[in-house]
C-alpha cells in the first residue's frame, strides 16, 4: 500500500543461529497507535531493532514513507528498554534530552539556547523540568523513562517506536507517558510500543500486533484483540476470564 508509514515485508532475524523472527510481513497506516504484543522471546524487541538497523535481518525489508531507513531516519525516533541504557553515564536530564537533536545539529557542533530550550520544553511537557539539571543516575525509574521519552519528542519525529516505556513505572508515570502518545497519535504521528500488559491493549491502543516469532495476527484492536488470538500467541499461557461485563485477560507466563 502506497501511503503506509511502515511496510515491513517477509523480515526474518536471528540470534546466534536461533531464529527469532521469520518471515514478519505487516503494514501501518500514518496516525495509529498500535501495541506490539506477545511472550517473553516472541521477537517483539528484535523486531523492532531489525526494522532500525540496529540488527541484521537474514532475510526481507522494511520502508518507511516508501524509503530505507537510511534516508528517512531523521523522521524517526525511538526509546529502548531502560534496562539497556547505561544510566551511570555523567550526564544531566537536559543534556540526554538535547541528544535528540544532534540529528539536527550535528555530532561535532555545540547546542544553542534555541536548541536548550527546545529540550527544556520537552522535558516540561514529561512534567520533568524541575530535574533537568539533576544526574540521570540519580532519578527514579518512572523518571528516567520520562526524560528518554523527552529525548524522543524533541526530534518531532514521524514515527515512534518504543520498546516497553511502561515497564516498572509507577501509575502516574504510565498515564503521563499514554497521554502524550495519544496526543502524538492525535497530531498524525504513527507510533509502534512495546506492551506487556494485556489488561490495558484495548484502552491504549487502536490497533495491535501479535507477534510470536512470526505476525499472529495484526489490525484494529476491536477486532483482533480475541481470545482465538490470544490462545494462538500465548498458548497456554493467559487466562480469559470475564468479570461482570468485562473480558480480563491474566498472564501466567
Amino acid at each position: 500500500m502506497k501511503d503506509a508509514a511502515i511496510h515491513v515485508e517477509n523480515v526474518s532475524a536471528s540470534y546466534r543461529k536461533n531464529t527469532v523472527l521469520e518471515g514478519v510481513t505487516f503494514q501501518v497506516q500514518p496516525g495509529s497507535l498500535t501495541g506490539i504484543v506477545g511472550p517473553n522471546g516472541a521477537g517483539k524487541s528484535t523486531l523492532l531493532k531489525t526494522m532500525l538497523c540496529l540488527h541484521p535481518a537474514l532475510t526481507g525489508s522494511v520502508t518507511f514513507f516508501n524509503q530505507p531507513f537510511k534516508k528517512i531516519k531523521k523522521r524517526i525516533g525511538y526509546v529502548p528498554q531502560r534496562g539497556s541504557v547505561d544510566w551511570d553515564f555523567p550526564t544531566n536530564a537536559l543534556d540526554v534530552v538535547t541528544m535528540g537533536l544532534y540529528g539536527q545539529i550535528g555530532w561535532l557542533k555545540r547546542p544553542s539556547k534555541e536548541h536548550k530550550q527546545r529540550a527544556w520544553e520537552a522535558l516540561k511537557k514529561m512534567g520533568m523540568e524541575e530535574f533537568a539539571n539533576r544526574q540521570i543516575s540519580q532519578l527514579s525509574g518512572g523518571q528516567q523513562q520520562r526524560v528518554f521519552l523527552a529525548r524522543a519528542l524533541v526530534q518531532d519525529a514521524d514515527i515512534y517506536f518504543m520498546d516497553e516505556p511502561l515497564a516498572g513505572v509507577d501509575a502516574a508515570t504510565e498515564q503521563a507517558i499514554m497521554t502524550i502518545l495519544k496526543e502524538l497519535k492525535m497530531k498524525g504521528k504513527t507510533v509502534m510500543v512495546v506492551h506487556h500488559d494485556l489488561q490495558t491493549v484495548t484502552d491504549y491502543f487502536d490497533h495491535v500486533l501479535f507477534l510470536n516469532g512470526k505476525v499472529i495476527a495484526h489490525g484494529n484492536t476491536n477486532h483482533v484483540f480475541t481470545k482465538e488470538n490470544l490462545a494462538k500467541t500465548y498458548g497456554g499461557s493467559i487466562q480469559w476470564v470475564k468479570e461482570g461485563s468485562q473480558h480480563v485477560v491474566h498472564s501466567i507466563e
